[in-house]
């Protein structure tokens, strides 16, 4: 049997990796994200040329319940179910708590947590009828630990972390697992865009951001890559990860093993 992924955040960076990795193990695949509709229809393509999967895309915003809701309704038509639930999409901003615009505040916990529970609340009726699912959030090593002037992101991320645990203990006598992904600093257009923000509220260079900031706390001295968080996210998409549950599974070059 065919099974079928829902990726959000997924044109480019984490999620787009996720997204081929999935396909490449033969899942058809709805990609997700906001921004230029012809790159995403070019990724769109690629997948479903490349791997020879059905491959749709949704525009859908994270930040409105209703298309999230329509989102999953479509994927469910187009393919006869989500068997596999990937929430990557992610947002993030840097600054001091006092001075954190609210509206900013609201934006990342909508997008980081809020839109998990809107995905999953969706997902879940259908795995549970079928016997099987996978749930995966992708976190961050800021669902266990935190750093200053990211308020917002590491409330979310924690909270994100709860979630995952409470359905997972809700699904675990239907065949279906949910965990948490948590991964350290990875290269992508987030963690870029975060540097001079960073540079600002620090008052550093880009490189003592990226030294001294970014990779402080990892012991690798390394940028966690994007298709190593695609491999774990395969495992535990797969049959042999039916035991594993209600976990949050760090990918951070040992951060969070201080």
């Amino acid at each position: 049997m065919q099974r079928s992924a829902v990726v959000t955040g997924s044109t480019s960076g984490i999620g787009l990796a996720v997204a081929r990795r999935l396909a490449q193990g033969g899942m058809n695949i709805m990609l997700n994200g906001l921004g230029d509709l012809d790159a995403a229809e070019a990724e769109r393509a690629a997948i479903a040329d490349e791997f020879g999967v059905v491959c749709r895309y949704s525009s859908a915003n994270m930040m409105d319940a209703d298309a999230i809701a329509a989102m999953m309704a479509e994927a469910d038509e187009a393919f006869g179910g989500v068997d596999v639930l990937v929430n990557n999409a992610g947002i993030q901003f840097v600054s001091p708590v006092e001075d954190f615009p609210v509206a900013k505040w609201d934006a990342i916990v909508a997008i980081n947590l809020t839109a998990a529970f809107h995905t999953i609340r969706a997902a879940v009726p259908g795995m549970k009828a079928r016997g099987w699912g996978r749930i995966l959030n992708i976190a961050s090593a800021h669902a266990l630990v935190a750093s200053p002037y990211k308020s917002a992101y590491v409330a979310a991320k924690h909270g994100l972390a709860g979630l995952t645990k409470t359905v997972a203990l809700e699904v675990a006598p239907h065949g279906v697992t949910a965990n948490a992904i948590a991964p350290g600093y990875v290269w992508t257009p987030l963690v870029e865009k975060q540097i001079p923000e960073t540079m600002a509220a620090r008052g550093m260079t880009e490189q003592q951001v990226i030294q001294d900031v970014l990779l402080a706390a990892q012991p690798t001295k390394a940028f966690v890559t994007i298709d190593q968080v695609a491999g774990l996210v395969a495992y535990l998409a797969s049959d042999e990860a039916g035991s594993i549950t209600g976990t949050v599974q760090s990918i951070d070059g040992g951060w969070t093993a201080h």
